[in-house]
């Protein structure tokens, strides 16, 4: 039975991800950035386990996570969690910047970082999901598309120092999904939103399920998938 440590896993492709693994029988644990939201996952998925932490916070993860049993091995590391506020250069302020480089990118470096021996352990997977911001910058995207960016070089650099443990990374790159993210885009955006127009959260998680599945003999590096409507 295989172990997966999951971000986001209470909406959006990060619940998508976390019901099919969790109806296939896996071992959930699933990061929560409070108790109250640990406590709700771990009634929405019963038998998983909870890792608590602010990604917010990077600083006061390696805390946090002292306080906490951590598993014995990993077979995959989802970073699936994310966070986005639109706007021009001109107008994101500093706080804007650092709470999405926080939770886009530093955090999944510093909770790879706590992880990586249980990951070198059972020769397990990263996967970074992404976005296709992560490979082109559109205007009033800057910060968001800054922090993919970075997760690309991230996931990058991690499989090149990490291959030769076995442990496999891959960037996950979706376009426009339909979730509370996609949501709230909309709204910053000015536009009606209609989820019916995007990716179906269920359409990304066979995606990511389709890269921790292949046999060791091969690897997904990148992943690109596009709205098919």
């Amino acid at each position: 039975m295989a172990t997966h440590v999951i971000t986001g896993a209470g909406s959006g492709i990060g619940a998508a991800v976390a019901r099919r693994l969790h109806a296939r029988g896996d071992e959930l644990v699933l990061h929560a950035r409070d108790a109250g939201r640990a406590k709700e996952l771990a009634a929405e998925f019963p038998g998983s386990r909870t890792l608590v932490g602010d990604l917010s916070d990077p600083d006061k993860l390696s805390w946090a996570f002292s306080h906490q049993t951590l598993p014995d091995r990993i077979d995959s590391l989802l970073h699936i969690a994310g966070v986005v506020d639109l706007g021009p250069v001109g107008d994101l302020t500093p706080k804007s910047w650092r709470h999405q480089l926080n939770v886009n990118l530093i955090s999944p470096a510093e909770l790879t970082r706590h992880l990586l021996p249980q990951l070198r352990t059972a020769r397990g997977h990263v996967v970074f999901v992404n976005s296709g911001a992560g490979l082109r910058a559109s205007a009033e995207w800057s910060a968001y598309a800054a922090s993919k960016h970075g997760l690309k070089a991230l996931a990058d650099s991690l499989r090149a120092e990490e291959h030769g443990n076995g442990v496999r990374v891959t960037s996950v790159y979706p376009g426009r999904t339909a979730s509370p993210m996609q949501a709230k885009v909309h709204q910053q955006e000015g536009k009606e939103y209609d989820p019916s127009a995007w990716i179906d959260p269920e359409s990304v998680a066979t995606a990511i399920l389709t890269a921790i599945d292949l046999p060791r003999d091969a690897e997904i590096n990148d992943l690109t998938v596009r709205p098919g409507r």
